[in-house]
């Protein structure tokens, strides 16, 4: 009781003793994570020179580019296309602030009529654009709104028309916009004359190079020191992003040897009768086989892979490897078991006969409503428009001349301007019975046909030669892993990934034959894995907080698993050494070696030098700077460059070319013969500079920019 009483009076003091230790439990919490101090981590997604980019609007633009491209681009591919337009869009419009550029309404106009003159819902009774079309359209647009209007077969609503306009402004904005540092580029006379002497001196000279390859690579030593220090030294060179290098070891669910066996001996056993117990008549019943059936249409619709391509071919459509041994078959036979892409097949000969490979048809088509690809403004009926087939079919086969006089009436624009006829290969697309009527009829039959388009009167005009076709089954069976072999690539999976947690990632590999694939500098916004193919979770993985060098995970991938460890992170900044070696290296080496050849150059002459390094005296003719090749070494602008540097006569100091040490001696020097004016020079040079705005001048203002991506917090 004592203590009870000592409590209760103390009872203020612990109350505030534990509602400080909950604060400074939150307080801890929130310095830890100081994204908490602002929801701005969770709702912007960039900001751009002080602007932000909201999230939610960010991703609605990523969703609906991926509905644009019907699911062609992945997410990260629909978000980096979505971030270098937003980019883009922000930077050019602080430009057009900056300079007061806008579109005003008669160049609004302009853009529109230039963007929306062939569409006829804005051409007049004379076939021209007609703004007031324009205007009305737009009028009714607003007036039916949330509803859409049909613009060149397409339905459009207002604020999809509203949306186009406001691209079309950012078009007129950036065009005068290009065009105005444009303006501002042009090429000098001086420039012009320049240039023209640049291409037009020439020089003769000797030389002797005495080849880096003389030197051998293993007598060159390059220490970590030399590799530091030139990386220092070329530091724009080795300049690298935040990085990751993993690796990892793939494990395939592949069919094994036995599986494959397995699946030909199954459908080995499905091409003779067989009896079978049936449960629901609790009687024994013979099953027809593949050999046998006269239905192969439902036998194979239950028993195959592959449905029955219900048409002929020619032996062109087979598989190239087996096109021989099937072709030479008489109906009824059967080839295989085979290997075909990832399928076991065995073929079987259902029919043969003789079909041309080629057809000629003249044709009027009178669609209805609903039909595909009729117009807005078809009307009949399918009632009606066999009806109207049938009075054409009626005038043209009393007189075929009348055939041509009828086109008017058909809706295929297309063969209209060829009097109507289509030439179609056997093997082409066409809707099936308008293909069947032209090849399974005579040169000279009639008739009307129905398909998915509409009624067609149509005529067989000419037909190829006739050859041999074929219609073939095809039994088969994908080649795919057994349960067994799952669950084994499974257990080895696992097995490699709890050795590994424990031993060196390679140890353990070599030891079962695996092999492990390095991928280095895996940036943070990456999808593809090289040999993995999309993995945006491993690179996700991999830039977690808390994931470390060493740390190992196992990832679902395409048709199996793959086991990764992290085994570096690379910090923004300069390259280490052991990534930099590859490019500096060679380059170190070559230093060394020049300096060691420069150092044994001896000999008064090109000649003696020549000899002393048992090299030859070699000749280049008709040089000049702005192409400053020498026959057999390729580009050596330096060399090129010391060479107009001398007079005629002289020779030269040792020169470090790319790839060896040049002397070299003027023989002749050659000057252009002057111009009375280098305007037109200055014009190529002034063309030249706009051509590459359109490609850099994004690029500038990008690297001017301050940038602040987050995407990789939400991707």
């Amino acid at each position: 009781m004592a203590i009870l009483n000592k409590i209760r009076q103390r009872s203020l003091f612990l109350i505030l003793v534990i509602a400080m230790a909950l604060f400074s439990f939150v307080l801890a919490d929130l310095f830890k994570n100081t994204d908490n101090f602002s929801s701005k981590s969770q709702t912007v997604i960039a900001t751009i020179n002080g602007e932000d980019i909201k999230r939610d609007d960010f991703m609605a633009k990523v969703e609906a580019a991926q509905q644009q491209f019907a699911g062609s681009l992945t997410s990260t591919q629909a978000m980096n296309r979505v971030w270098d337009q937003e980019v883009n869009s922000t930077l050019l419009e602080a430009q057009y602030n900056a300079l007061g550029i806008s579109v005003e309404r008669d160049q609004m106009r302009d853009l529109l009529q230039l963007g929306l003159s062939n569409f006829e819902e804005f051409k007049n009774e004379d076939g021209l654009y007609d703004e007031n079309k324009l205007n009305e359209f737009i009028a009714n647009l607003k007036a039916i709104s949330p509803e859409t209007a049909l613009l060149g077969g397409s339905p459009i609503n207002y604020e999809a028309w509203t949306n186009y306009e406001n691209d079309m402004a950012a078009t007129g904005k950036q065009q005068t916009y290009f065009n105005m540092v444009k303006a501002g580029l042009f090429g000098t006379l001086a420039e012009g004359e320049i240039d023209y002497k640049l291409e037009n001196d020439k020089v003769d000279f000797k030389y002797v190079k005495i080849p880096f390859s003389s030197i051998p690579d293993s007598t060159i030593t390059v220490t970590q020191s030399d590799i530091s220090k030139y990386v220092k030294e070329h530091k724009a060179q080795y300049q690298v992003d935040e990085s990751r290098d993993i690796r990892f070891v793939e494990f395939k669910e592949e069919a094994s040897l036995e599986d494959e066996t397995a699946i030909k001996d199954e459908l080995i056993k499905l091409l003779e009768d067989r009896e079978e117990y049936v449960e629901a008549s609790q009687n024994t019943e013979t099953v027809i086989g593949f050999k046998n059936t006269t239905d192969d249409e439902a036998f194979l619709s239950q028993n195959s892979a592959l449905k029955l391509f219900d048409d002929y071919m020619f032996k062109a459509n087979l598989p190239v490897e087996h096109a021989d041994s099937i072709w030479n078959l008489n109906k009824g036979e059967l080839y295989g078991p085979y290997k075909n892409g990832n399928m076991f097949m065995i073929t079987k000969i259902i029919d043969t006969k003789q079909i041309a490979d080629s057809v000629k048809v003249r044709h009027i088509l009178i669609p209805f409503a609903g039909a595909m690809q009729a117009a807005p403004d078809v009307v009949k009926t399918d009632e009606q428009a066999k009806a109207t087939a049938d009075s054409i079919l009626n005038v043209v086969k009393s007189n075929r001349s009348k055939f041509q006089d009828l086109l008017e009436l058909s809706s295929d624009v297309v063969s209209n301007q060829n009097n109507g006829e289509i030439e179609f290969a056997y093997t082409a697309g066409m809707a099936p019975e308008f293909k069947a009527f032209s090849f399974d009829n005579s040169v000279g039959a009639l008739d009307v046909v129905k398909t998915d388009f509409g009624y067609h009167v149509v005529e067989i005009l000419s037909q190829g030669d006739k050859q041999r076709a074929i219609k073939i089954g095809n039994l088969a069976r994908e080649i795919e892993p057994s349960d067994d072999t799952v669950d084994r690539v499974f257990n080895e999976t696992s097995k490699f990934e709890i050795a590994v947690a424990t031993r060196d990632f390679n140890e353990v590999a070599n030891e079962s034959d695996y092999t492990v694939k390095p991928v280095s500098a895996v940036k943070a916004l990456d999808e593809a894995i090289p040999g993995l193919g999309s993995q945006r979770a491993i690179v996700r993985w991999a830039y977690e907080d808390g994931v470390k060098v060493g740390d190992i995970k196992r990832f679902n991938v395409p048709g199996g698993y793959a086991v990764v460890q992290l085994t570096a992170i690379n910090a923004e900044g300069l390259m280490s050494t052991d990534k930099a070696s590859v490019t500096a290296l060679p380059a170190i080496r070559k230093e060394k070696k020049a300096e060691l050849i420069k150092a044994r150059i001896s000999g008064a002459t090109l000649e003696d030098i020549a000899s002393s390094e048992s090299q030859t005296v070699q000749t280049a003719l008709a040089v000049n700077m702005k192409t400053p090749t020498i026959s057999g070494s390729g580009n050596e602008s330096k060399v090129v460059g010391t060479v107009f540097g001398l007079t005629e006569g002289a020779t030269s100091k040792p020169i470090t070319g790319n790839s060896g040490v040049f002397v070299v001696q003027v023989t002749k020097f050659t000057p252009a013969e002057p111009l009375p004016n280098y305007q037109a020079a200055a014009n190529r040079i002034g063309n030249a500079k706009s051509a590459t705005v359109n490609t850099v001048l994004l690029n500038a203002l990008k690297e001017a920019a301050e940038i602040e991506d987050n995407r990789a917090t939400f991707y």
